[in-house]
C-alpha cells in the first residue's frame, strides 16, 4: 500500500507549526492516497521516525517522502537522509522514495511575481526588492539565490534586486536592509523566501517595522505558502510517477 510522508523543517513557534500542519492537510485533501502522514526534522512533533512508523503501522509497503524544503542544502543533503537511513535498514521490504526539494523553478518565481503584484498594486521599475533567505553554509545557496533574483527581476521589470540571509552566511538581514535603503529611489518590497511563518519571519517583521518607523516605505509580502503555487508543486511531487 502506498503512503506519503511529508517532512517539514519545524519551528519553536506554535503558530508557525500549526500553519505548516494546516497547509499540509490542505495538500492531503487533494491527493487520493489513503496513508498520508506529517512529520518534522526538528523542533516540532512528530519527528521523522514517528511519522515513518505511523506509515508502517497503517500498512504502508511503499513510502514516498516529500521534503517541504525550498532549496537543497545541508538538511536535504545530509540530515533527512541520515534520519531515514536507519529506518530504511530496519524495514528493508518497504520501498522508500525520497523526492527532491522544490529547487529554483519557474512556477515558484511566477507565483512570487504574482504575489508581489497583488501586494503592491502600484509597482514601478524604480522600486527595489530585497529577497530574504533562511541561509546556509552550503555555497550552492548563493548560486540558487542569484538565479532567483534574476528570475524575479525579469518577471517584474525591476533592476534593483538584492539578497540577504537570516543565518549562516552573509550578508545578513540588517546589512541587506541598510544597503537597499541607501540605494532605493522608490518603494522597497521585502520577500521572505520562507515557506511558513515562525520565529524567522517574526525577525523579518521586526526589522521591517523598525525601518518603517524611520520613514522608509517598505512593503512586506509575507511567507510563500500564501500562494497556491506551493500547494500545486507539493501535490505534483507527491504524486509524481503514480
Amino acid at each position: 500500500m502506498k503512503a506519503i510522508l511529508y517532512i517539514g523543517h519545524g519551528t519553536r513557534s506554535k503558530e508557525g507549526a500549526e500553519e505548516a500542519k494546516s497547509f499540509i492537510h490542505r495538500v492531503m485533501e487533494r491527493i487520493n492516497v489513503e496513508i498520508q502522514e506529517v512529520c518534522f526534522l526538528e523542533l516540532t512533533k512528530p519527528g521523522i521516525e514517528e511519522g515513518f512508523l505511523h506509515c508502517v503501522e497503517r500498512g504502508a509497503t511503499e513510502i514516498t517522502v516529500v521534503p517541504l524544503f525550498l532549496l537543497a542544502a545541508g538538511h536535504i543533503k545530509e540530515d533527512i537522509p541520515q534520519a531515514l537511513s536507519s529506518l530504511i535498514e530496519r524495514y528493508p521490504t518497504i520501498n522508500v522514495k525520497i523526492r527532491d526539494p522544490f529547487g529554483v523553478q519557474g512556477k515558484i518565481l511566477d507565483g512570487i511575481a504574482e504575489m508581489v503584484k497583488e501586494t503592491v498594486t502600484d509597482l514601478t521599475p524604480k522600486d527595489s526588492i530585497l529577497i530574504v533567505g533562511r541561509g546556509s553554509s552550503d555555497k550552492s545557496i548563493h548560486t540558487a539565490f542569484a538565479d532567483i533574483a534574476r528570475g524575479i527581476s525579469k518577471r517584474l521589470g525591476i533592476e534593483n534586486i538584492q539578497v540577504c540571509y537570516l543565518a549562516a552566511t552573509e550578508p545578513r538581514l540588517p546589512e541587506g536592509l541598510e544597503t537597499i535603503s541607501k540605494n532605493a529611489t522608490g518603494k522597497i518590497i521585502v520577500i521572505p523566501y520562507l515557506l511558513f511563518s515562525g520565529l524567522l519571519l517574526k525577525e523579518v517583521d521586526q526589522m521591517v517595522s523598525m525601518k518603517r518607523k524611520l520613514g522608509q516605505q517598505i512593503i512586506h509580502t509575507g511567507q510563500l505558502s500564501k500562494h497556491r503555487v506551493i500547494e500545486d508543486i507539493i501535490t505534483e511531487r507527491a504524486t509524481e510517477g503514480a
